[in-house]
């Protein structure tokens, strides 16, 4: 869809926190749902944002400060209340991502004053308002489960791959996950576990990593032990940042947040 001229367009400052693996696109190549935490505090959500095509001074990275300019609405017909549509050619990155040192002290300074809510909190705020983003810090981990997935892309996206140019660059490798992950948790708004797969880009990369030495059934193992033991360690605070599936009430985790408790000196308790 082109963007009418005359549409307002604010020029944002923004931490970004959420970067879900990439999918192919027709029009764009390929897409990452991105977002992130305005300097006013408020989440927001770029899409669309053809990653890996942006020039190199472009490609930001989690937990980094951007400058870009964003439409006043979603792309399309995407009504969800913290999408953007951004003007790609406008992103600057001005700063270096922020240092996890002190406990992930800068990190927490912007993520622990935000709204945490339970799963279904953020159901019930999407069918009042369209929220579409939010954390959920849960009560507890159970597991995290390793399950098959589809090992192609669907008819549109694979065209879209397998599509040869003879003019443009050629379409860049992008590889479909031959599994998915999900955590099982327990939120304070009921007993039943929840089960959310896990759709951050630093999974998908961790796997196609470790494929490399260890192969497919030994790399997805190795992903599984390290969310459930590593990320999601007693040691540590997690928060599950949260989105939906446009454009259904539907709940995935798009990236994980994993800090080291505080100490008890930073909660005033020695």
């Amino acid at each position: 869809m082109v963007s009418s001229p005359s549409a307002p367009v604010q020029r944002e400052r923004i931490l970004i926190t959420v970067l879900t693996y990439p999918h192919p696109s027709e029009s764009y190549d390929e897409l990452v749902c991105t977002a992130g935490i305005t300097a006013r505090g408020e989440w927001v959500r770029l899409y669309p944002i053809d990653y890996r095509y942006r020039p190199r001074d472009q490609q930001f990275r989690k937990f980094q400060w951007i400058e870009v300019d964003l439409e006043a609405r979603g792309a399309g017909n995407d009504n969800r209340k913290e999408s953007r549509r951004p003007k790609l050619d406008s992103i600057r990155v001005i700063a270096a991502p922020l240092s996890v040192d002190d406990d992930w002290r800068a990190r927490r300074d912007i993520i622990d004053p935000l709204p945490h809510s339970t799963v279904g909190e953020l159901e019930a705020s999407y069918e009042r308002d369209r929220t579409s983003l939010g954390i959920v810090r849960p009560s507890r981990i159970d597991d995290l489960v390793v399950e098959p997935a589809d090992r192609a892309w669907k008819g549109s996206w694979q065209d879209v791959q397998n599509q040869l140019r003879l003019f443009d660059a050629q379409p860049k490798k992008l590889e479909k996950l031959p599994f998915k992950w999900s955590y099982i948790f327990t939120c304070p708004d009921r007993a039943e576990p929840y089960k959310r797969m896990i759709e951050d880009w630093e999974i998908g990369a961790l796997f196609l990593n470790l494929r490399e030495t260890h192969g497919e059934e030994r790399a997805a193992q190795m992903v599984r032990e390290h969310y459930l033991s590593r990320v999601a360690a007693p040691t540590r605070d997690v928060r599950f940042f949260m989105g939906t599936r446009f454009p259904y009430n539907t709940w995935v985790i798009v990236g994980v947040f994993w800090p080291p408790i505080k100490r008890q000196l930073d909660l005033g308790l020695s």
